[in-house]
């Protein structure tokens, strides 16, 4: 498999990404949601973590139908989140202390507020409204042997992520629009080169500014089947079908060449690419190698340049089992097919899935960590993991999130996952002032777990995180070094890092017991430099060595001729 053939030499490469969902990090003028001052106020938290970069989700103006990922302007801020100049204060900031920001971008579609789409229903005569185009419009279909209105006869049978049919009737046009989430959120029509320019105009304003980079929203979803065919239906569920017509489709390709392209015309910059897919369709988002092909015989192989995103997000580790051998087969795999020159990443949490102390428990989201900031690639962390935060009981009358709304009861709310960061043992977490009410209701037990109260605790989840992202920091071989020998042995699963080749790097063994009860397993001769419950630190280890349950060991082999510090 590959591993250190291409040495990192990119910053999104060797460094971390840590995911600020803004209304839920830091409120700074009273309002019960965060703001990007919030955000520019923690700063120092996040340096004294180690993470290198910040993610932060959408803040463009917006009516909120989707928590501002539907967007009506995006080239500005929402006054919920606070001004252009705030954004510009928290970006100098940022970059003062050496880290970089990344948007979230929002490609497939806007709001149905935006003046885009307003100008888009205006008129359905596309030369006197050179906008219709720019959205996806299409007659009702024709009435069958029992007649129905127009509203009725939907175009084809496209359902929307949210639930429901894709389409909604426009009775001053008298078409259906479609959208592929909320009826307020209209999908653009990327097969129009005029939003293609707009797009990539908007990209420029904030490249611009100073942005790092961008993660692309639903990236694999932008383009549809230019003939609107029906999808097939789907063995394994008959009541649902199958996205074949409405993700996926060959052309996105070259729109992620192009999104790519205009980063590369600034430079140190990244694209990454939100994409759930099957492994062998998600490397495809690396793109196509230039005329760079390696030559074997060269001995300073020259990297190949892919054209597509930097980062195709790869949420594998999310959607899995938590068994090891369920594992060691998605990084077996995920390794043996990226294209050459691809850098691997790896995500376990984010603002669309139940947190990660939720799904295995909190014994096991310390393993998690280690798992996560030591295999081969770019790690990207959700805020509050760092804590151990977990899901939040929403009641009824405390539900936001549109999705669970569009859909009661069948458990597709994001509440849960989405509530403030914990920082102090003060009222409201020190997330918002004492007298309001913050958007969502905090976790059961702020006082105790919150940043703060874990700071000052040598075997808190947050010192393991902070020990391993100093570790990460301080050795080539865990962010830049080769892995090999992933396998699992029951519930211990293990792989090895490997120093990078001409360096004086350590090599290190990893072993996860990712089961409910006391593992033994064999590791070669070596010191243990951290484990996941920060005890044995610096014990020699050689031969059967026994793991608890939900451990995690990283141990430097003795091996090879690197130093440990």
């Amino acid at each position: 498999m590959p591993d250190s053939e291409f040495p990192a030499t990119e910053w999104w490469q060797t460094g971390v990404i840590y995911q600020i969902y803004p209304r839920s990090f830091q409120d700074t003028n009273g309002d019960g949601i965060g703001d990007l001052p919030g955000i520019t106020s923690r700063l120092d938290y996040l340096v004294s973590l180690g993470i290198d970069a910040i993610w932060i989700s959408p803040f463009y103006p917006s009516p909120m139908a989707d928590f501002g990922y539907d967007v009506s302007d995006y080239t500005n801020v929402d006054p919920l989140f606070g001004t252009l100049a705030d954004f510009d204060a928290l970006l100098a900031a940022a970059h003062n202390r050496g880290l970089r920001v990344i948007l979230d971008f929002v490609p497939n579609h806007t709001s149905d507020q935006h003046p885009w789409f307003l100008q888009s229903k205006s008129s359905r005569d596309q030369r006197a409204n050179p906008k219709r185009n720019w959205y996806l419009w299409h007659d009702a279909a024709q009435p069958g042997d029992d007649w129905q209105p127009a509203k009725n006869r939907y175009p084809n049978n496209w359902m929307s992520q949210f639930g429901g049919h894709a389409w909604e009737w426009d009775q001053p046009t008298e078409q259906f629009y479609l959208h592929s989430f909320l009826k307020e959120q209209p999908d653009l029509n990327w097969r129009n080169p005029q939003v293609r320019a707009a797009i990539y105009m908007a990209m420029r304003f904030w490249l611009d500014r100073g942005v790092d980079g961008f993660r692309m929203d639903v990236l694999w979803l932008l383009i549809k089947d230019e003939f609107f065919r029906n999808n097939p239906p789907n063995p394994q569920d008959l009541a649902s079908t199958l996205p074949v017509f409405t993700a996926d489709q060959p052309e996105t390709h070259k729109i992620v060449a192009e999104m790519r392209s205009v980063l590369d015309s600034y430079g140190d910059r990244v694209l990454i690419g939100e994409i759930y897919l099957p492994l062998p369709e998600l490397v495809r988002y690396y793109g196509q190698s230039d005329d760079s092909t390696p030559n074997p015989q060269s001995p300073t192989p020259k990297t190949p340049q892919l054209r597509g995103a930097n980062l195709p997000f790869n949420f594998h580790l999310i959607q899995s089992q938590w068994y090891a051998e369920a594992i060691a087969h998605i990084i077996r795999t995920y390794e043996s097919l990226l294209p050459a020159g691809a850098w691997p990443n790896y995500v376990l949490g984010n603002h669309d899935q139940s947190r990660l102390a939720t799904r295995i428990g909190p014994q096991q989201a310390r393993a998690a960590a280690m798992l996560l900031l030591t295999l081969r690639g770019t790690p990207t962390l959700y805020y509050g993991d760092e804590l151990g935060m977990q899901d939040i009981p929403i009641a009824p009358d405390q539900v936001r999130d549109p999705a669970e709304k569009n859909e009661p009861g069948k458990g597709k709310g994001r509440d849960p996952e989405r509530s403030p960061m914990l920082w102090l043992d003060t009222p409201n977490a020190g997330f918002t002032s004492a007298e309001v009410t913050p958007w969502l209701p905090l976790q059961h037990d702020w006082q105790t777990e919150n940043a703060t109260a874990q700071s000052t605790r040598p075997r808190s989840i947050l010192t393991l995180y902070r020990k391993l992202l100093q570790l990460r920091r301080q050795h080539d071989t865990l962010h830049s070094g080769g892995i090999a020998d992933v396998a699992a042995e029951g519930n211990i699963l293990r792989f090895r890092r490997v120093a990078l080749p001409n360096g004086h790097s350590t090599d290190f063994q990893l072993l996860f017991n990712l089961g409910n009860d006391i593992a033994t397993t064999q590791c070669a001769p070596g010191t243990v430099v951290l484990t996941t419950i920060l005890d044995g630190e610096g014990s020699h280890v050689d031969g059967a060595i026994t793991i608890e349950a939900g451990e995690g060991l990283l141990i430097a082999l003795d091996s090879n001729e690197g130093i440990l510090e």
